[in-house]
């Protein structure tokens, strides 16, 4: 039987991660009316205490080493942790309130911001192609966001696009720490567990008695959060970016579905107008990357 490459075992993980992210979207407004800061809470003390059990396990066959942060890392692991729950918190908020489809599409604005931010953080430089993608996105996440002086209508819209941003700036602080060789389960238990920490507050002042339903939704909800992050990381471990970044869109595919499956939803013409400029401008985005790259590697050789 035929081995399958490193690229397709990429692209299967990330389709496998933007699955359960669209399946924990599902078990967030299935758990009904709570709080969004008590769904955000279940769903990364579930996603700690898996990344918690991973490490020691790492701990004991390796023993401290796998416990190491890199020299430099601490900063972008805070960055990554308090700014990544932002994103958290806004997509969740989104999602209670928002069309699921249009909730994950404004959350996909996030590889878009990671380019931004990539250039503050690691002095990337912008080419003028992803400039111009960046841009046409932007101006298609409007058509999702439709701002209006009903501000009542358009803060979810916005909250859910802050929540990209806050995203797309913990993507650009984890290809950071990649760069400094910071272990994958270091990440995401340190950024489970600020995040978790975020919503004691408010859990503690606030905490809204949940039936056993609300219960094993949410607890499905962090199990899905869990799988997808450790299957994106599966992803990329596998393959870079440029080769499957484009594959991670199949998530708005799910939402899709999954919304109209289980609540009936539908989004309106200027919504799936958007949802064609974004997904456009990321495969030219990806196409452009993977020519240059290519280019750079025949000039190599």
């Amino acid at each position: 039987m035929k081995r399958l490459s490193n690229t397709t075992i990429g692209i299967i993980c990330i389709i496998t991660s933007a699955f359960f992210f669209a399946l924990m979207a599902v078990f967030v407004r299935l758990a009904g009316d709570i709080f969004f800061m008590q769904k955000a809470f279940f769903r990364n003390i579930v996603a700690f205490l898996i990344a918690l059990i991973g490490i020691l396990s790492d701990a004991k066959l390796h023993g401290k080493q796998a416990l190491l942060i890199p020299k430099g890392a601490v900063i972008f692991l805070l960055l990554r942790s308090f700014i990544g729950s932002i994103g958290v918190f806004g997509n969740f908020y989104a999602i209670d309130r928002l069309v699921l489809s249009d909730a994950s599409i404004l959350n996909k604005m996030a590889p878009f911001f990671a380019i931004v931010f990539s250039i503050v953080l690691m002095k990337e430089k912008i080419r003028p192609i992803p400039l111009i993608a960046i841009i046409t996105a932007f101006l298609g996440s409007m058509l999702i966001v439709k701002p209006s002086f009903d501000f009542s209508k358009t803060l979810p819209s916005f909250v859910g696009f802050l929540g990209g941003m806050g995203a797309g700036f913990a993507y650009a602080c984890v290809r950071k720490l990649s760069y400094l060789k910071c272990p994958a389960k270091i990440v995401v238990l340190i950024f489970s567990l600020t995040s978790s920490l975020l919503c004691v507050p408010y859990m503690i002042t606030n905490f809204n008695p949940m039936t056993v339903s609300q219960t094993i939704f949410l607890c499905c909800a962090g199990i899905c959060a869990a799988a997808a992050q450790f299957s994106i990381t599966a992803a990329y471990f596998h393959a870079p970016a440029r080769e499957i970044s484009i594959y991670d869109y199949s998530q708005i595919i799910f939402s899709t579905i999954m919304g109209l499956v289980f609540f009936g939803q539908l989004p309106d013409v200027l919504s799936f107008t958007g949802y064609l400029i974004i997904i456009s401008m990321a495969a030219l985005n990806f196409i452009y990357n993977k020519k240059i790259h290519e280019k750079q590697h025949s000039t190599m050789n």
